[in-house]
């Protein structure tokens, strides 16, 4: 009989890899990258558009990149006829229809991953493996920023 191994850093890290590689493979098939689908849901989170420093700066502190690489993954997206900057005092990136549509299939398809993977898991187990999950990635993000 095996038992399940502690939650440490190799059982978080393998999950992740794991399930990254589904989803880089949705991802593949739509040809968007990773940062570019989290620019993409960022935007549509916010309505459809989001200022681009609150882009830069949810991009930066959630995937661990620099400002530089937002603002690559940012004209990507523009090149592409996904986002489009919209005029004004404040600098905002706007989904355009294509990447509005862009962003319901990878979102339809990531809900299929999510049912996939986790529709059978126990709620109270979910709900669980979130709260230490949070605390762990809050506890993470405390001490790289005390980190010099």
């Amino acid at each position: 009989m095996s038992t399940a191994p502690s939650l440490n850093g190799q059982v978080i890290g393998r999950a992740h890899y794991a399930t990254r590689a589904v989803l880089d493979s949705l991802l593949a098939r739509e040809g968007i990258t990773f940062h570019q689908v989290v620019a993409l849901n960022a935007s549509a989170d916010a309505g459809g558009a989001v200022e681009r420093d609150r882009l830069v700066g949810r991009m930066t502190s959630t995937l661990k990149i620099d400002e530089s690489a937002v603002l690559t993954v940012i004209a990507e997206l523009t090149r592409s006829s996904l986002v489009e900057t919209l005029p004004g005092d404040i600098a905002r990136v706007a989904l355009t229809e294509r990447g509005r549509a862009l962003q319901s299939r990878v979102k339809a398809g990531t809900a299929k991953i999510t049912e996939r993977l986790y529709g059978d898991l126990p709620a109270e187990d979910l709900s669980t493996t979130g709260r230490v999950l949070t605390l762990v990635t809050a506890r993470a993000n405390a001490e790289a920023a005390d980190t010099p």
